[in-house]
């Protein structure tokens, strides 16, 4: 299955692309729309209310790193921790799948995986940290 092996770089994209679309969407609304309400909403979780700033900037700064590809395993470890703190919590009460109302912790804990991975694989070489090392595709290289 060596032929497989030559889609890893197409792997690697598609999970940051994704991983960094979610985080980016969720963290956006919290940024721009509910970044005190938030931060009161992590106070009352019986944490720090300045973590809740740091969660949302976390998930949108940490988000647009991973769409880019720039500092991946950086933003991948604090994505990685974030969710794992929404999930222990905010989610695990309700369950895996939860209810309509009170959401479980299964998307979360996909998202989790997904920068869990990222941490140990990186961006892969369709990504700006790659280009940075020296990895482009330039014709020295061959």
């Amino acid at each position: 299955m060596r032929y497989l092996d030559r889609l890893h770089p197409l792997a690697l994209l598609l999970m940051r692309l994704a991983l960094g679309a979610i985080m980016v969407v969720h963290g956006y609304h919290k940024v721009f729309g509910g970044l005190h309400q938030h931060a009161q909403m992590v106070a009352g979780l019986g944490l720090p209310a300045w973590l809740g700033y740091v969660s949302a900037f976390t998930e949108f700064l940490g988000g647009l790193l991973i769409l880019v590809g720039l500092f991946t395993r950086a933003a991948a470890f604090a994505v990685c921790i974030n969710l794992v703190v929404a999930i222990w919590k905010v989610h695990l009460h309700n369950g895996l799948m939860g209810s309509p109302d009170h959401p479980g912790y299964e998307f979360a804990l996909a998202a989790a995986a997904l920068a869990f991975s990222l941490i140990f694989f990186g961006g892969g070489p369709i990504a700006i940290d790659h280009v940075l090392r020296g990895g482009g595709s330039g014709a020295s290289k061959r």
